[in-house]
């Protein structure tokens, strides 16, 4: 379990691509500091495994089906990427209820900068729209966020977040531009309402 706030900006230092899969190493000293085998890390937003730890890196093994759902297919050595361990028992919970559970990608539509802070547009598939609402949370590449409009264009429905100066330092949406696929995953609430309202769940008697 997660909460969206990121620890670090890391980086991807190598990756092995295999038959099904890729094995990644991710350079990242704040959440390798005490990660151990097994440990849960986000990965923009991916729960991946720690397989292997070597100093200030870690590396863990990607399947084919994460690949696919996810724009960890595009990352290479080199790619920064946000990274959060996963929350103790006793942690604070900053943001929202974060599975790692990635649903699909949205791919941002503009970047528009003022003063304070950065409102980003983002297009997202018409499968998720229904999971959003406005002031409501929505994870983008791990990140925690409020969504601060949502809309519908002939091309496709999107949303918007207002990031603070500090996201955009302290997270690789700083860099997002026109083009950029990001990982998203809807609040898992939602996804638990509307499967509890479908006439195909059986009563529990």
């Amino acid at each position: 379990m997660f909460t969206g706030i990121v620890e670090e900006l890391g980086e991807i230092a190598a990756r092995e691509d295999l038959p099904d899969a890729a094995r990644i190493t991710v350079r990242g000293p704040i959440v390798t500091s005490d990660a151990g085998y097994g440990d849960s890390i986000a990965v923009n937003g991916v729960c991946l495994t720690v397989v292997e730890k070597h100093d200030d890196r870690f590396t863990v093994d990607v399947m084919a089906e994460t690949l696919r759902r996810s724009s960890l297919s595009d990352l290479g050595p080199g790619s920064r990427v946000n990274l959060e361990r996963a929350m103790p028992a006793g942690g604070r919970f900053g943001g929202h209820i974060v599975q790692g559970h990635v649903d699909g990608t949205g791919e941002v539509i503009s970047v528009s900068p003022s003063q304070h802070w950065t409102v980003v547009r983002i297009a997202v598939p018409a499968a998720l729209s229904r999971y959003l609402v406005e002031k409501g949370s929505i994870t983008v590449d791990g990140v925690s966020l409020t969504v601060s409009s949502l809309g519908m264009t002939d091309a496709a429905d999107w949303f918007e977040i207002s990031l603070i100066p500090t996201t955009l330092s302290e997270t690789n949406l700083g860099s997002a531009q026109p083009g950029t696929v990001v990982n998203l995953e809807v609040d898992v609430i939602a996804k638990y309402v509307e499967r509890l309202n479908s006439p195909h769940v059986p009563e529990v008697k």
